[in-house]
C-alpha cells in the first residue's frame, strides 16, 4: 500500500475482489489544529460546519455520494449494521442532525453504497465476501467480543485488508487485554505490547478469510500522516475506512 494524492488529499487505495478499500489519513481538509485538517469525527471538539465540510471533500475525492455513505456511532463493540439503502437522514451528509445507529460494524450487498468506520488507532477492516462487503471497526474490545467472525459470517468472508492502527511498538496493555487474546498464540504480543493488527490478521484467518492484506503503518509513530489518540491525546481527530462495489 502506498499513498496517493487525489484532489489534494492523501489516501491509501487498495482493491479487493468487487470492491475499492481506501484509508484516510489527517491532510487535505479544513480543520483546524489540533484537529488539523481532515477531521472526520464529529464528536472530537472540531466545529460540526468543519466536520461537514472535511466529509464532503473526502466524498467527493473518492467519486461518491455522501448521502450514500453509511456510519454508525461507535461504541467499541461487535454490533453490525445491514445496509440495503442509503441511511434515513444520511448522517455523513449531514452530522449532527440524525443520531446514526451504535454499531461497529456495517455489510452490504448493494454496490452503490460505501460503508466507512472512524478511527484514531484501532483498526479499520474492509473485507469481502461472496455475500457483499464488510467495513469493521477493530479496537481491542471489538476484536475481543467477535467482531471480524460476526462480520465474515454475514458476507461469507474471503479476503481483507487492515488499514493504519496503533503497532506493537506503541501499544502497551494491560493483563485483561493480553488474555482475551492468549488463545491466538504468543505471536500477536511481546510481553505488554500487543499487536493488534496480527490479532485482527489471525482473526480474520479463523474467520475463513483467505487473503488477507495490512497496512504496516503505525498511528502513533506517523503525527504527520494520522491521527493518533494515544500519541495526541483526546484533542485530536479522526480519519476512516472505507469499502465500496465495483462492477
Amino acid at each position: 500500500m502506498e499513498w496517493t494524492e487525489t484532489r489534494g488529499i492523501p489516501l491509501l487505495e487498495v482493491a479487493l475482489p468487487g470492491a475499492r478499500v481506501a484509508f484516510s489519513g489527517r491532510k487535505g481538509g479544513v480543520s483546524a489544529a489540533p484537529w488539523d485538517t481532515l477531521n472526520l469525527g464529529l464528536l472530537t471538539g472540531d466545529r460540526p460546519e468543519r466536520v461537514r465540510e472535511n466529509r464532503h471533500l473526502l466524498a467527493g475525492a473518492l467519486d461518491l455520494d455522501p448521502a450514500r455513505v453509511a456510519i454508525g456511532r461507535q461504541v467499541h463493540g461487535a454490533g453490525l449494521a445491514a445496509h440495503v439503502e442509503p441511511q434515513a437522514g444520511a448522517p455523513y451528509a449531514e452530522p449532527g442532525q440524525v443520531e446514526p445507529p451504535a454499531v461497529d460494524g456495517h455489510h452490504t450487498a448493494e454496490p452503490d453504497l460505501a460503508l466507512l468506520v472512524f478511527v484514531a488507532d484501532c483498526l479499520p477492516i474492509a473485507v469481502t465476501g461472496s455475500r457483499g462487503l464488510a467495513m469493521l471497526h477493530g479496537g481491542w474490545r471489538g476484536l475481543a467480543a467477535g467482531i471480524v467472525a460476526a462480520g465474515c459470517k454475514e458476507i461469507d468472508g474471503s479476503a481483507a485488508v487492515i488499514g493504519p492502527g496503533i503497532g506493537p511498538c506503541c501499544y502497551e496493555v494491560g493483563d485483561e487485554v493480553l488474555a482475551a487474546f492468549a488463545s491466538l498464540g504468543s505471536e500477536v504480543a511481546s510481553g505488554r505490547m500487543l499487536d493488534l493488527g496480527g490479532v485482527a490478521e489471525a482473526l480474520l484467518v479463523r474467520a475463513g478469510v483467505e487473503v488477507v492484506a495490512r497496512s504496516e503503518l503505525c498511528t502513533r509513530c506517523n503525527p504527520e500522516l494520522l491521527f493518533s489518540h494515544r500519541g495526541q491525546g483526546p484533542d485530536t481527530g479522526r480519519q476512516a475506512g472505507l469499502i465500496w462495489g465495483v462492477a
